[in-house]
């Protein structure tokens, strides 16, 4: 088997009677007949704000305006009939109706779309995170048979194009202090003062893998107290490690951290992280560094 990665977002619609809209996955879809929230992968280089509204409106017919963040997950399934785990990272947006007149999708993976009581959907066939944000209990999903409709597999990305998932952290401590982290060199951005976090393991959820992040970046012992953004970076000739430019679309989360008993940081990671150095700064102070474009979108976001 072999370890794949998509990242995926997804759209939240109730209605005025509590009823969500849900679609159903069709015989070209990973899981026919499994119900789950209208969404699906991303394009590369495509925000995931972006790919919800397209999602929705390839799938039923409405378009929809993006309200707010509800939630984002990770899971993993295995696929025996093409050999692949797939972890999917998905960021689920809350959207508003806005145009359009329902309807099913043509020659997609749905072949149905409708409105659902939750009562109602705990006794229909449900992806895992729907279940979840629905408050339903979650079942394990119908084993993965051969299908009558040959799928493309997940295969490996283009040599020179890269698709990065990453949670992010506004890590700050009782004095209102931020924690920042110094890219070190060799590493697009270097010189740059970074937010605590970084890419997330094949079946790690973002939460976990942040928590992880700023133990090796900084040495502090983080608690996430909200989720903030999500954001998309592309950089069609990123430099990196790699010794040649790369087409680099990098995903990012952002949550609120607050570190109850600080320390003075100190970077854990192995030799030849992408961390140079962390600081704590005052926030005045902070906002006059070299900063990435997320951390200084993050520290426009509180203020």
């Amino acid at each position: 088997m072999v370890a794949r990665r998509r990242v995926g977002a997804y759209g939240l619609l109730t209605g005025a009677d509590g009823r969500v809209l849900l679609t159903r996955a069709s015989a070209l879809a990973d899981f026919p007949g499994v119900w789950q929230l209208p969404g699906g992968g991303l394009a590369h280089a495509e925000h995931p704000a972006d790919a919800v509204v397209r999602e929705f409106a390839e799938e039923t017919g409405l378009g929809v305006g993006v309200a707010g963040l509800e939630a984002v997950v990770a899971d993993v399934v295995r696929l025996p009939d093409i050999g692949v785990v797939l972890h999917t990272d998905r960021i689920i947006y809350r959207v508003t109706g806005v145009s359009g007149t329902l309807r099913n999708e043509p020659d997609g993976t749905t072949d149905l779309v409708t409105w659902i009581a939750p009562a109602e959907a705990a006794g229909l066939p449900l992806m895992p995170f729907t279940a979840d944000l629905l408050g339903l209990p979650v079942t394990p999903l119908p084993d993965s048979a051969p299908r009558a409709v040959p799928r493309t597999p997940y295969g490996p990305p283009p040599q020179d194009r890269r698709q990065r998932f990453g949670a992010y952290g506004l890590v700050t401590d009782p004095a209102e202090r931020v924690l920042l982290t110094l890219i070190a060199e060799g590493y697009p951005g270097a010189g740059r003062w970074h937010l605590p976090g970084g890419g997330t393991d094949h079946g790690e959820q973002p939460v976990t893998a942040l928590l992880r992040e700023i133990v090796e970046e900084s040495g502090q012992l983080g608690r996430v107290t909200a989720l903030l953004d999500a954001s998309s970076l592309h950089n069609p000739a990123a430099l990196g490690p790699e010794g040649r430019p790369l087409d680099w679309h990098g995903v990012r989360v952002l949550y609120r951290v607050v570190v109850e008993t600080p320390t003075e940081p100190e970077v854990t990671e192995l030799a030849g992280g992408s961390t140079a150095r962390a600081a704590w700064f005052d926030r005045r102070d902070a906002a006059e560094l070299p900063l990435t474009d997320i951390a200084a979108r993050a520290l426009r976001l509180v203020g």
